[in-house]
């Protein structure tokens, strides 16, 4: 940067690093290759986004896919115990070790660093946002096919460090079908597109119920306006997932590997081909 700068790029002709938004990607650990890096965003919380991305990762691992999950929800960590993961992850001389799930899904939390998974982290923006940035550049991920980051709700501290410091393929929108949270929803997809990553589509959680009785869709939220949100931003709507007891109580129990249920199928489908 020249000693002369004004920070107003459209008014300077110098071949400055800053110009260059790339000059603030990190690189990962060295050794390790990840091919496709997915970020699973929300514009607000309680939307069902930490399982959605337990949800696709399962899913990716099932179709062969070397799976990997980045937990960049700091203070509010869910992955661990939706896949029952009670241990503590290691490291070495290298660097940090993942943990991983039964199914051979590599992972890597703010609570997998704790000696409790209660104790709140009560940290600053930018040391959270350092944490983040460190799951990536400091732990041995080795092989993967895909990487999906659980980013946390809005488009604060963290959500900017990951577009910034990690070269992120793609964003998957997280949203239920409450006009309130589509608003919301907007400024996330808004975000990505100011940081050029595109939005792969969107996935509406809760987006209805089924009747035990006659299997008629209840839209218990009242009427989806997904269709609509997607085609103003001119994406896709990738899966409409139900109210479902069964993935909540999986979650619950550590067993997300094992939630039956194709409603992420066509989506896991698309977002990696």
């Amino acid at each position: 940067m020249s000693e002369n700068c004004t920070h107003d790029c459209s008014s300077c002709g110098a071949n400055c690093p800053s110009r260059n938004a790339q000059s603030l990607l990190e690189k990962p650990h060295a050794g390790t290759t990840i091919k496709k890096v997915i970020a699973v965003m929300s514009g607000k919380g309680g939307v069902g986004k930490s399982m959605t991305t337990a949800m696709l990762a399962v899913m990716a691992q099932r179709l062969g896919y070397k799976t990997a999950i980045l937990d960049a929800d700091v203070t509010g960590p869910s992955i661990p115990k939706a896949f029952g993961i009670t241990e503590k992850a290691m490291g070495n001389e290298e660097g940090i070790l993942p943990v991983v799930s039964k199914t051979g899904i590599k992972m890597m939390s703010v609570n997998l660093l704790l000696e409790e998974e209660n104790t709140p982290v009560v940290w600053r923006g930018p040391v959270i946002a350092g944490t983040v940035k460190q799951f990536w550049t400091d732990v041995l991920w080795g092989d993967i096919d895909v990487m999906f980051i659980d980013m946390p709700p809005g488009t604060g501290d963290v959500p900017l460090t990951v577009f910034q410091s990690i070269p992120v393929d793609a964003a998957v929108v997280v949203t239920t079908p409450q006009a309130l949270v589509g608003m919301i929803v907007e400024k996330a997809m808004n975000m990505a597109g100011m940081m050029n990553v595109p939005v792969a589509g969107l996935i509406e959680n809760m987006s209805y119920a089924v009747c035990p009785d006659c299997g008629k869709h209840v839209p218990v939220f009242g009427e989806s306006h997904v269709g609509e949100t997607a085609e103003r931003f001119g994406t896709q709507v990738l899966a409409q997932v139900p109210i479902n007891g069964k993935l909540a109580a999986a979650c619950d129990a550590g067993l997300i590997e094992l939630f039956e249920g194709d409603w992420l199928d066509d989506a896991v489908r698309k977002i990696l081909s």
